[in-house]
């Protein structure tokens, strides 16, 4: 009853704030701009409002990129907090002046993820081990991921592979990877909506997927397990900075950080005695990622290249995605003896002519995106013509 107590002042209060139907003065509200579906802040605005009943809240849900591209133009909407968990977007947004620090700097870690894989309890293949057990023939056509300038979650899986492995063997991968996707999601929501319907494997981060395991949704972490902090932080330009102030240090107190313990949420606390709660049901390998800076995500770094990798990842990935999944179908059905003509053709199509020193702190410009584009589709070109080459010769 409590809950259903809270929840209805929830909506009570969103409704307010999004339809007016009770007047509000800017000291009475709240305005959040977030990546986070309404399943997950629904439970920390209804404990906040229990606390706090005078201010309404009123939150949008909106995708990273979006939500960055928004507030570096300025903040028109005035918002008073943006949370994500995209840490780069934070760095971004500090360094273009729009964070505004309320005593708890630029931004505050609130909570820890990490990325690998999800299924349902029904597939009928054992689950991948490791990320190069993806690239395994036998799931071809059976992963699904999103694409990084629609979710902030696989921008930060992207650079965890780029972060692990290196700037070239790192796209290397994720160009064989592409030849394994039966999609490119639109959301990261949408990755975890079709297992079992339209893919079996779906690329995504930990707390998105345990928050389904009632539904038959299992989770493995990619090694190594590289932790990404979680972030909120107060905007410049904001109505009410005082509120910003108390909804901060509520998420950041005990009651705020036990609520990321709940089966529905499911995200690893940032506050070390609420995080000593769950040390028996994470795995070795995750709580010793928790104690070593250097399994940390390096969100300096992700936002020195943000541009870049969503570019690239456009270009080379995403727009020639059903022509680049053909032709690693092609190769794949080649015949193994055809050893010369294999090695060739993968070179070819793993290769990433971008270096990662360029472009770096700003939007690729137009000529630029041509130029890859073109490069794009010569290489695929390259590839083509060497496997109907090889064909013939079978």
């Amino acid at each position: 009853m409590d809950m259903i107590r809270r929840i209805a002042r929830f909506l009570a209060f969103l409704s307010v704030a999004l339809w007016g139907a009770l007047p509000a003065s800017a000291a009475d509200e709240l305005h959040i701009l977030t990546s986070y579906e309404a399943d997950f802040v629904s439970p920390f605005l209804a404990e906040f409002s229990d606390r706090h009943p005078e201010i309404s809240i009123f939150h949008l849900n909106k995708n990273t990129n979006a939500a960055v591209d928004e507030l570096i133009r300025g903040n028109a909407r005035q918002f008073d907090l943006f949370w994500a968990s995209a840490s780069e977007a934070f760095e971004l947004l500090d360094e273009h002046a729009r964070l505004a620090d309320l005593g708890f700097g630029s931004h505050s870690d609130f909570a820890y993820s990490a990325v690998g894989w999800a299924w349902k309890n029904t597939m009928d293949l054992p689950a991948p081990q490791d990320w190069n057990a993806l690239l395994d023939p036998a799931y071809s056509g059976r992963i699904t991921m999103s694409h990084p300038m629609r979710s902030g979650t696989t921008h930060s899986l992207i650079e965890t592979i780029l972060q692990d492995r290196g700037w070239e063997a790192g796209w290397a991968y994720l160009l064989q990877l592409a030849g394994q996707l039966k999609s490119i999601s639109a959301r990261s929501f949408g990755v975890l909506e079709g297992l079992g319907d339209r893919h079996d494997i779906g690329l995504t981060i930990d707390f998105l997927a345990l928050q389904r395991a009632d539904q038959g949704v299992l989770f493995r972490y990619g090694r190594p397990i590289i932790i990404t902090p979680a972030r909120i932080a107060a905007l410049k330009g904001g109505r009410n900075p005082d509120a910003a102030q108390l909804f901060i240090a509520f998420l950041l107190s005990p009651e705020g950080q036990r609520i990321l313990l709940r089966p529905d949420i499911r995200r690893i606390p940032i506050n070390d005695g609420i995080r000593a709660e769950l040390a028996e049901s994470l795995i070795p390998e995750l709580r010793a990622a928790l104690a070593f800076s250097w399994s940390r995500y390096d969100p300096e770094l992700a936002r020195k290249r943000y541009w870049q990798v969503n570019e690239v990842f456009n270009t080379f990935i995403a727009r020639d995605f059903l022509r680049r999944r053909d032709l690693w179908r092609r190769l794949n059905d080649l015949d193994v003896r055809a050893v010369q003509d294999r090695a060739m053709i993968t070179q070819i199509l793993t290769h990433m002519p971008v270096t990662e020193a360029g472009q770096r702190l700003s939007v690729p410009g137009r000529s630029t995106l041509l130029a890859w584009q073109a490069e794009s589709r010569r290489l695929l070109d390259a590839a083509e013509a060497r496997l109907t080459a090889a064909e013939l010769r079978q």
